[in-house]
């Protein structure tokens, strides 16, 4: 008997575990509703929340928990006992069908957007069928939709199905038009990649910034980082290997296909990879990964560090957002195929996507922007914040033959006519790999590099969902309304990639060059979240989530508030604690040290009249100036803090930017030189050699 297939999904309350324990009707109810979005009636739900119950508690659940995911970008959850009473101090254990499908969690106290005031406490979780219930910690989790007394959506995951829906709807049209009358159904599909860091607990402990930021705020430059490329992909070691396997073990009860798993560029720093899966559920998943990584590291006494740029000089952490387009019947749309009929059809969903990015390259920027992913954007190990797509040399080959009229290949005398003649073969992998794009074809799917580590993968799959279902849109209400499909087509795709063929990129990203030959081609460069959140509320926007029903005005009104609100609150919290990490403990210590060197030069002086005491005279005379320096910057840092502006959500956040941001950036450069002149029996706090090598 394998344990692992066995263990595997054994908390979750799957396909295999509602056949053999719902009748035969209400299973087929529960699959068409995960499978076609068919509403489940409130008689089929009651069953449905009986044999959970009896599963669960079996399990050792004595708790239920509407488990949802509301704008703070990590999970929430309330727990219920099944306990009722029935009088002579005895009790049932008891779960409605009322239950399972609405909870009423307290809608004030989570991000809003003005959505919901103080008063206004109302709020409900709403079952989600489309995902498993599961057990976390012996309570019976059910996945929801959180949304307030008016209806409007206060979490990731309600427009994250919205937009689900709107692909669905958009795509079918054009399969029709293909001939698929087979397919019921198209999906987006997501498999995350997931990087962190592991930090010894007690080292991590010691560094308040790390406990209260997730990032060091200052830290010098180690003797050795990454520059021998020794920790990438190296043999992983025994306390890391331990916290995988029992992590590994873990997400593979809760359903989660953790795949692959390794050392990453940065010392200390590691990457999980599942296996793909229905977008909504990989959501659900990726969450339950982060919440898993944090929890099973403090069992290793470890410390799992999932901020995007924890340390400065190295790599930070991203999220590879892999996304492709599924059918109904396994068929994967992004896949190239071998018949002329398969590469027309393929070609159409290339152009879709090459579109929805070059149109909403602003939403995209917008989808990964946060404080944390601000810092790691444009570095030398991530993509830049300007969005491009890497196409590789093939497939931009073909499209320039098809821009162009153009023979390609063996067709030495034809011009490609999409659907048509017969296209050229396509290899299986279609493309090299390119680390530095920000959205890169990778052979079947599309691999998006921008999303930070610490972000839920539903906002950026909201966006790349909806952006595609409009070119799917508009492509249909063409095609539809054509005397000529084949000839339409054609003149559709060579059209579209006249137009769009700017956000093609196969060169380096990480070049400075690109930049600006990026902002030549008229492509954003949105640097930081303060420059690409108003374009939320630019009218193009707004249109496409209100015309595919994903957001409303208001809803986008809401996430443009929380999102500038959120930044602002990051780097208050993150010069709050410079400050009193540096009152408190660097300049009181450095002011020791030179204390120390002060009293060494008068012993040596009374000793020895001739005693030059270059050393001692020479680092007081640098720590004394960086002292000084530092309290100055310092005391600007209090005065902008103090002078924040009150009012517009927008003018706090380039404040914060262009004030505070700027003045902890200015006061680290001498924090750091105090650390490198510093003796270490002087020097409060644990050094980026000790954090990043704490593991071993």
């Amino acid at each position: 008997m394998n344990p692992v297939p066995d263990s595997f999904g054994s908390l979750v309350f799957n396909d295999s575990v509602m056949r053999q324990r719902l009748p035969k009707d209400v299973f087929r109810q529960v699959q068409l509703s995960m499978t076609d979005g068919k509403r489940l009636d409130s008689a089929a739900a009651t069953v449905v929340a009986n044999a959970m119950k009896d599963w669960a508690i079996e399990k050792g659940a004595t708790h239920f928990s509407h488990w949802f995911q509301p704008m703070t970008g990590i999970t929430a959850e309330k727990h219920d006992s099944f306990l009722s009473p029935v009088g002579g101090g005895r009790v049932i254990m008891e779960f409605s069908g009322k239950e399972l499908i609405q909870g009423e969690p307290d809608a004030s106290s989570f991000p809003s957007g003005g959505l919901r005031a103080t008063f206004e406490a109302r709020g409900y979780t709403a079952w989600d069928p489309t995902s498993y219930a599961f057990i976390k910690d012996g309570i019976l989790c059910i996945p929801t939709a959180f949304c307030s007394y008016g209806g409007e959506a206060l979490d990731k995951k309600t427009p994250l199905l919205r937009s689900m829906e709107a692909i669905n709807r958009q795509g079918m049209r054009i399969l029709k038009l293909f001939g698929n009358h087979q397919v019921t159904s198209i999906k987006t599909t997501v498999g995350p990649e997931q990087e962190y860091f592991l930090i010894d607990r007690q080292v991590y402990e010691k560094r308040k910034d790390l406990v209260f930021t997730g990032r060091t705020l200052f830290g010098a430059k180690p003797p050795k980082g990454q520059e021998l490329d020794d920790h990438y992909f190296g043999a992983i070691k025994p306390r890391v290997a331990a916290f995988m396997k029992e992590l590994n073990e873990e997400l593979w009860k809760l359903g989660v296909m953790a795949k692959t798993e390794h050392n990453e560029a940065a010392p200390g720093q590691h990457e999980l990879a599942p296996i793909f899966t229905t977008t909504n559920i990989a959501a659900d998943h990726n969450q339950l990964t982060m919440e898993m990584m944090r929890k099973i590291a403090r069992k290793h006494d470890l410390v799992c560090v999932l901020h995007e740029k924890p340390f400065a000089g190295v790599n930070g952490s991203g999220k590879h957002n892999n996304w492709s387009i599924s059918t109904s019947d396994g068929a994967n749309l992004l896949e190239p195929g071998e018949t002329p009929y398969e590469n027309a059809q393929f070609l159409l969903f290339l152009c879709v996507v090459i579109q929805a990015v070059d149109d909403y390259q602003d939403m995209l920027r917008i989808s990964v922007a946060s404080a944390g992913n601000d810092r790691r954007l444009g570095a030398n190990e991530a993509p830049p914040a300007v969005v491009s797509m890497f196409l590789g040399t093939e497939l931009e080959n073909i499209l320039s033959a098809i821009e162009n009229e153009e023979p390609y290949g063996n067709l030495e005398k034809e011009q490609i006519k999409v659907g048509v003649h017969v296209l050229p073969k396509f290899p299986k992998d279609t493309t090299d790999r390119n680390r530095t794009s920000p959205f890169a074809f990778t052979g079947n799917k599309f691999e998006f590099r921008m999303p930070g580590s610490s972000a839920s993968i539903s906002g950026v799959n909201v966006v790349l969902n909806t952006a595609v279902a409009e070119s799917l849109r508009q492509y249909a209400d063409e095609l539809e309304n054509a005397d000529n499909f084949e000839a339409a087509l054609h003149d559709l795709i060579r059209d579209v990639i006249r137009k769009h063929k700017r956000i093609v990129f196969n060169g380096n990203g990480y070049d400075d060059a690109w930049i600006r030959e990026a902002e030549s081609r008229g492509l954003l460069n949105l640097r930081t979240t303060p420059d690409c959140v108003p374009y939320y509320l630019a009218p193009k926007n707004i249109e496409l989530f209100t015309r595919h029903k994903v957001y409303s005005e208001t809803e986008l009104r809401a996430r443009y508030e929380i999102k500038l609100d959120s930044y602002c609150k990051v780097l208050h919290v993150e010069a709050q604690t410079l400050v009193e990490m540096s009152r408190k403990e660097i300049l009181p210590a450095v002011s020791a040290f030179i204390r120390s060197l002060s009293e060494t030069v008068r012993a040596r002086l009374a000793l020895d009249t001739e005693s030059p005491c270059r050393f001692e005279r020479e680092e007081i005379a640098q720590l004394s100036r960086h002292v000084d320096e530092a309290y100055e910057k310092l005391l600007r840092l209090e005065g902008a803090i103090r002078a924040l502006p009150r009012g517009d959500t927008l003018d706090r956040a380039l404040f914060y930017r262009d004030h505070v941001l700027s003045g902890m950036e200015d006061l680290r450069q001498n924090l750091d030189e105090m650390e490198r002149l510093t003796a270490a029996e002087f020097w409060p706090l644990p050094t980026y050699g000790d954090l990043m090598f704490s593991v071993n």
